[in-house]
């Protein structure tokens, strides 16, 4: 299948467990659990049950990133980057701007 085990990490602001699967071609998929039943990922498959979340894109510089969309007119639902995992700066663009979809913004942090 070319994918490593799993890597679990909780990440406590979000009130999630992440399982990453990580592919040979740099292709990672993550598996949210929620960890208490207040969380938005709870709140989400309360609501809409399994499926597919939201999808991810690494980027350089996502203060930069975030300023260019918000001059685009893209409405984002973080006005500052936050820690997501692997401590990484994270924000979201709300789904109204990408015909439905939660895209996830995520940058490495050395």
């Amino acid at each position: 299948m070319g994918w490593s085990e799993m890597d679990v990490e909780e990440v406590p602001t979000e009130k999630v467990k992440v399982g990453f699967i990580h592919f040979e071609n740099s292709v990672n998929i993550e598996l949210l659990e929620p960890t208490t039943p207040d969380s938005v990922i709870a709140k989400f498959l309360q609501k809409r049950g399994q499926g597919i979340h939201h999808v991810c894109y690494r980027v350089k510089n996502i203060e930069k990133v975030m300023e260019q969309l918000k001059k685009e007119g893209v409405r984002l639902l973080d006005e500052k980057p936050r820690k997501g995992a692997h401590n990484c700066k994270v924000c979201f663009i709300h789904p109204s701007s990408n015909n439905g979809v939660l895209v996830e913004l995520s940058e490495r942090v050395n």
